[in-house]
C-alpha cells in the first residue's frame, strides 16, 4: 500500500516509518509537515492511505482532512498521541471522512513489533475496504416473529463521516421520542466513550455505551462501546460477541442489522449512513425483507457514499433520503 505521513514532529514520523517496515508491502511515498503541505502534495500524488496527525502549524489535521475529502479523496486514518486532549477534533475529522483513529506507536521500551500491530491492524483493514474484498456468503436469519408488541426500535449504522451524519440525525430528534435508539459506528473501544460523550452534549439526547445484557430502551440511545460485534439476542437484549472473527468491520453493521431481522418484535427501521465499503447494507436487506423500513443516505449529503451506495444497489433501502430528512421522517412514523 502507497502510504502517506503527515506529521511535523520527526520522531512520530520516524515512529511511523519503523511501524510500517515491519510490512514490506506498505511503502511510504511522501511526507508533509502540516496539513496545508498534505493538500498540496496529495493534489500531485494521490496515496491509498494518509496517516494524519491532528495539530499541526499552518493547517490542522481537521482541516487536511476536510480540504483533502472533498479535492482528492483518500483513505485517512488520524494518528495522536493525545487522544484524550482530543476527542472533538477526532470525531470532527471523522465527520469530514476520516476512517479511524489510532494511538502513535511508541518508540523504546518493549518489543517494537507489538507497539506497531494496532497500526498495522487497521492498515490491513483499510486494505480489505480498498480492495473491495468485503463481499461475504451469509445464512439467512429465522423468519420474523410478528407480534403484537409495540416496541419501536431505530437501527442506525454508520463509518466514515458517521459522527457528523450522527449529530445532525440526533439534532432532529426530541428528547422524549418514543423508539428505542442503537448506533453501530466503526471506532475504535478506546474513543467509543468519547464519542458517545460527544454526540450526547451535541444533540442534548441520552447517549451512552451499550451494556452487555441491557435491552433496548426509549429515551435512550445506546452506542455499541467494543471492538466486539453487538448482537440484539431472542430475549430482546444485548450482548457483544467476537463471532464471526472473519469480519473486518469492527464492531460490524451487518451483525447487527441481522440480528434485529432475526429477533426483534416490535416496530423497527434499519438506517444506513455514509461510510466507505459495504457493511451493513446485506444487513439492510435483511431487515426489509422482514418487512421493517429501511432508509440509506443519498449521494449528496454523504461523506463517503459508499455503504449507502451499496445498500441501494441491493435494493435494500426501501428510502433514499438527504441527511437532514432522515429524522423528520423517523419522527413521522414514531410520533406518539
Amino acid at each position: 500500500m502507497k502510504i502517506a505521513i503527515v506529521n511535523d514532529m520527526p520522531m512520530a514520523v520516524e515512529a511511523l516509518r519503523r511501524a510500517l517496515a515491519f510490512e514490506p508491502a506498505h511503502e511510504v511515498v511522501w511526507v508533509a509537515g502540516n496539513g496545508a503541505e498534505a493538500v498540496q502534495r496529495c493534489a500531485e500524488y494521490t496515496p491509498d492511505l494518509i496517516l494524519m496527525d491532528l495539530i499541526m502549524p499552518l493547517m490542522d489535521g481537521v482541516e487536511a482532512t476536510r480540504r483533502i475529502m472533498a479535492e482528492t479523496p483518500c483513505a485517512i486514518v488520524i494518528v495522536t498521541v493525545d487522544r484524550e486532549q482530543n476527542v472533538h477534533r477526532v470525531f470532527e475529522a471523522m465527520g469530514y471522512g476520516a476512517l479511524d483513529v489510532v494511538d502513535t506507536p511508541a518508540i523504546g521500551g518493549g518489543n517494537p513489533q507489538d507497539a506497531a500491530a494496532p497500526l498495522l491492524r487497521k492498515i490491513m483493514n483499510i486494505g480489505w475496504l480498498i480492495g473491495d474484498h468485503s463481499n461475504r456468503v451469509r445464512s439467512a436469519p429465522s423468519s420474523h416473529r410478528h407480534s403484537s408488541s409495540r416496541q419501536h426500535l431505530v437501527a442506525i449504522g454508520s463509518s466514515a463521516g458517521g459522527p457528523a451524519a450522527l449529530e445532525v440525525l440526533l439534532k432532529g430528534l426530541p428528547r422524549d421520542f418514543s423508539a428505542a435508539i442503537v448506533l453501530v459506528q466503526h471506532v475504535d473501544q478506546v474513543f467509543a466513550a468519547g464519542m458517545a460523550e460527544w454526540l450526547a452534549s451535541a444533540s442534548g439526547l441520552n447517549v451512552r455505551l451499550a451494556q452487555e445484557g441491557e435491552p433496548p430502551r426509549s429515551g435512550t440511545v445506546l452506542l455499541a462501546g467494543t471492538n466486539h460485534h453487538i448482537r440484539l439476542l431472542k430475549n430482546g437484549t444485548l450482548a457483544y460477541t467476537a463471532e464471526p472473527v472473519n469480519e473486518i468491520y469492527r464492531p460490524s453493521i451487518d451483525v447487527f442489522f441481522e440480528s434485529v431481522a432475526s429477533y426483534w418484535s416490535g416496530d423497527a427501521v434499519g438506517v444506513l449512513l455514509t461510510g466507505m465499503g459495504r457493511d451493513g447494507a446485506q444487513g439492510l436487506r435483511l431487515m426489509r425483507q422482514q418487512g421493517y423500513l429501511t432508509i440509506a443516505q443519498d449521494q449528496q449529503s454523504s461523506a463517503v457514499y459508499g455503504m449507502p451506495k451499496a445498500a441501494a444497489a441491493i435494493d435494500a433501502a426501501v428510502e433514499v433520503r438527504p441527511l437532514d430528512k432522515i429524522a423528520p421522517r423517523l419522527l413521522e412514523i414514531f410520533s406518539k
